[in-house]
């Protein structure tokens, strides 16, 4: 995987042990993630329907069971690109066919910057003093990768514009 600046191994260090901090309640800190993602953009409520339903509100969204799992499965996407820094190019291939499915629901190239600001806001919130500015930095570097690996999702498959 392409990294226009590598993660030095301080900064792996630092995400490692921050990441330590939260592994014991992945589905509260992915909701605190998915709250600040819905008040960023309530606009990305809709692409969340399961069983053909929609969502009248975030709060409806972010109880439900399938919801849920949802950030469950997010919160591994992040714990495997952590246990893989030394090297995420293993995770390339799994990340753009992952970008791919997020084209297919209608997620947009543009929606991964409003996720990387709700993921720095939950580290924020969720290590307290522990979020440092470097702490800051090598987390902004770590899921810029893994942002960019989506991405090439769409250059498989352009969107129709």
């Amino acid at each position: 995987m392409e990294s226009g600046m590598p993660l030095s191994g301080g900064q792996r260090a630092l995400i490692r042990e921050s990441w330590q901090r939260l592994s014991g309640s992945p589905e509260q800190h992915g909701l605190v993630l998915f709250t600040r993602l819905f008040d960023l953009d309530p606009d990305l409520l809709p692409l969340f329907q399961y069983n053909c339903k929609q969502f009248a509100s975030p709060q409806e969204c972010l109880s439900a069971p399938e919801f849920l799992d949802h950030i469950r499965k997010v919160m591994l996407v992040i714990d495997a690109a952590v246990s893989h820094l030394e090297n995420l190019s293993c995770l390339e291939e799994y990340l753009c066919n992952l970008g791919k499915k997020h084209q297919a629901v209608g997620v947009k190239v543009e929606s991964f910057s409003t996720v990387g600001e709700s993921l720095l806001y939950m580290l924020e919130k969720c290590l307290g003093a522990a979020f440092s500015p470097e702490v800051q930095e090598a987390w902004s570097k770590l899921y810029s990768a893994v942002a960019k690996a989506m991405q090439r999702g769409w250059e498989t498959h352009p969107e129709g514009d």
